[in-house]
């Protein structure tokens, strides 16, 4: 397999008139997502931590379990687990045969969310529940639509690293995704991202990345789509038990390069025309201005 990023694919340079700040009104005001695949020995204490916070918050929000074809029960824990630890949260499991990717969960998630705000957070917790409103705060005040966690812009904020093999590995991937996307980023693939729903929706039903690759892709369609985008740092653990192969990341670069491939060809340009329609409709008609 052969790759080629001879130049990045340019942004469209679209920005679109500020928000009015969140308010609270809606039930439920956030949707937490978490894509599971074979979670079972994990699920459990993670989703207790979830509610307990959430239940602590003075506003509405449920959680999304999105089970990726998972063989070892993780769908009935986590049936189990919301309806025991839930509280005023609401909780819900989507499972689904076969597994297809965590891009195809958090895209499912993504749509199926009911929150003016969804955030997708990995099952082993690895960035705090805690962290949540270094992501949330900024599209409350209606600054940002898109704000994601990043493990590199604060280095002190990293407990246990990832074996320098991974984090080599990653570093790599991160330079080939913003030679391949234009992206300014430090980190795309951290799994803490929140989004606001009301003009980030089209954006998850134009994404059609299934697996690593599927976190340069959704920042890429809402970068081109000139949405307001901040990197966040975030505290963050490496946790044992990842579910990112080998196999898996190789199979990142050749998304990354079906990415580049589908915008040179104009894929997402209904994704572009939607998201505007969707800012237009957010900001009273005046749409995104150059």
């Amino acid at each position: 397999m052969t790759l080629y990023f001879s130049e990045a694919v340019a942004p469209v340079v679209l920005r679109h008139p500020p928000l009015e700040p969140l308010a609270a009104p809606a039930e439920p005001f956030l949707t937490l997502l978490i894509p599971a695949y074979n979670e079972a020995a994990r699920l459990g204490s993670t989703l207790q931590r979830v509610c307990a916070y959430l239940n602590g918050q003075d506003y509405a929000s449920e959680v999304l379990v999105i089970d990726d074809g998972s063989t070892d029960g993780t769908a009935a824990l986590a049936t189990t687990c919301l309806a025991s630890h839930g509280g005023r949260v609401a909780g819900s499991v989507i499972t689904y045969q076969p597994n297809r990717g965590k891009g195809s969960a958090v895209r499912r998630g993504l749509l199926a969310a009911r929150g003016a705000v969804a955030i997708f957070s990995d099952a082993d917790l690895s960035t705090p529940i805690t962290e949540l409103p270094k992501v949330l705060g900024p599209i409350v005040a209606g600054s940002h639509d898109v704000v994601f966690g990043s493990r590199i812009l604060d280095p002190g904020l990293l407990g246990v690293r990832q074996p320098l093999l991974r984090q080599l590995s990653g570093r790599v991937f991160n330079l080939l995704a913003r030679v391949a996307t234009g992206l300014p980023y430090a980190d795309t693939q951290c799994g803490f991202k929140a989004f606001r729903m009301g003009v980030c929706r089209p954006v998850a039903a134009g994404a059609v990345l299934d697996r690593f690759g599927f976190d340069v892709e959704l920042l890429s369609l809402a970068h081109r789509a000139g949405l307001r985008l901040l990197e966040q740092p975030v505290a963050w653990n490496d946790v044992a038990g990842s579910k990112v192969s080998l196999l898996a990341g190789l199979h990142g670069f050749r998304e990354l390069h079906q990415l580049r491939r589908r915008a040179r060809r104009g894929y997402y340009d209904e994704v572009m025309r939607r998201v505007r329609a969707a800012v237009g409709a957010a900001t009273g008609g005046m749409g995104l201005a150059a």
